[in-house]
């Protein structure tokens, strides 16, 4: 019964999920049909398997393929990405600290990869340079908690807190100086823009970058989900089992700080999403990370995709991402916090 429940959840979830995916092609200035946009997608998944050898009856105009396949495919499949990574790497840390209020920023990876696009910003790289910075420094700001928390006299995960509260001061410090100093009529705009996040710049190229670090994050963290629910015992519980924690915890950490980096770098800095998705699917599908991590997948990819819709749909210019994550996000936790524990107390 059990099975059969939570079975029937994950349907309706990925039918959600999967509406959301579609509708998103048929939003937008440039008004393409459902059928003409089937057909444009399934005409581009033949070419791709067959190398081109078959492909369907041109029925659509050259201006909806390229909007569909070079504009809004791109841009979809990033939120859904980002989205999912986001929601997966935010439950695993929250199970890996044993707290709900754990964020996929904890450890730095966010206000690190900040603070290299700001500096690649204001040295006036390139596109992709701005991106490579952000991922980069990204993965440096938690190798660098990672490293002072294994040096500090406190072994145990507080370090690990701790050294990510002081190294995401610093990489802050850095980004506020860099604004500062940069120039107000166009440096200090394209930071400030950057940093409230947004997936309007995207193209092919930056899927296909961004989705090789998610996925060997993302993969692990699925095929071991089972594992993460031994983090949230004891030690002493842990290893009765066999499990060597510290080992799982760094390859949590790893895999963690990918997707967290490779979707700040392509993305921005979006938050909420790694809190408070797991909240809402611990409340549908329970506590079991077996269940949990798949569940988060698919509705971070669910809720971003919704909300890159909305960004650029309800206003003549795009509103960034993150103010809207914020602005849904922030009620949707206190809803959580006020019903959710009350429902869970009872």
């Amino acid at each position: 019964m059990e099975k059969k429940k939570y079975g029937r959840r994950f349907a309706a979830l990925i039918i959600l999920a999967l509406t959301v995916f579609i509708t998103s092609f048929l939003l937008g200035r440039y008004k393409i049909s459902i059928g003409a946009t089937v057909r444009i997608l399934s005409d581009a998944l033949i070419r791709a398997v067959t190398a081109n050898h078959f492909c369907l009856n041109t029925t659509w105009s050259v201006e909806a393929q390229t909007i569909v396949l070079n504009v809004r495919l791109p841009r979809i499949a990033c939120a859904a990405l980002v989205g999912a990574a986001l929601s997966v790497a935010g439950a695993s840390f929250q199970g890996m600290f044993r707290n709900p209020m754990v964020s996929p920023d904890l450890l730095g990876a966010s206000t690190g990869a900040g603070f290299g696009a700001a500096l690649a910003i204001f040295i006036g790289a390139s596109y992709y340079t701005i991106t490579l910075f952000a991922f980069l420094c990204g993965l440096s700001a938690v190798m660098l908690t990672y490293v002072i928390s294994r040096l500090s006299k406190i072994k145990t995960t507080l370090a690990l807190v701790l050294s990510g509260i002081v190294v995401g001061s610093l990489f802050q410090s850095g980004t506020s100086f860099i604004k500062l100093v940069a120039d107000q009529n166009n440096q200090l705009p394209a930071i400030t823009y950057w940093l409230m996040g947004s997936l309007s710049s995207v193209k092919n190229r930056d899927f296909l970058l961004s989705a090789v670090p998610i996925l060997l994050g993302l993969i692990p963290i699925v095929l071991l989900r089972w594992r993460i629910n031994l983090l949230t015992v004891s030690e002493a519980e842990a290893r009765s089992m066999g499990i060597e924690t510290a080992t799982l915890r760094f390859v949590v950490i790893i895999c963690a700080t990918l997707m967290t980096s490779a979707s700040v770098a392509i993305s921005g800095m979006i938050g909420w999403i790694g809190l408070v998705i797991p909240h809402c699917c611990r409340l549908v599908f329970g506590q079991d990370y077996r269940r949990l991590i798949p569940s988060s997948a698919i509705a971070g990819a669910a809720f971003l995709m919704l909300t890159d819709n909305i960004a650029r749909t309800v206003a003549t210019s795009e509103i960034p991402l993150g103010i809207l994550t914020s602005l849904i996000g922030a009620p949707a936790f206190i809803y959580l916090i006020v019903k959710g524990g009350s429902a869970s107390e009872s």
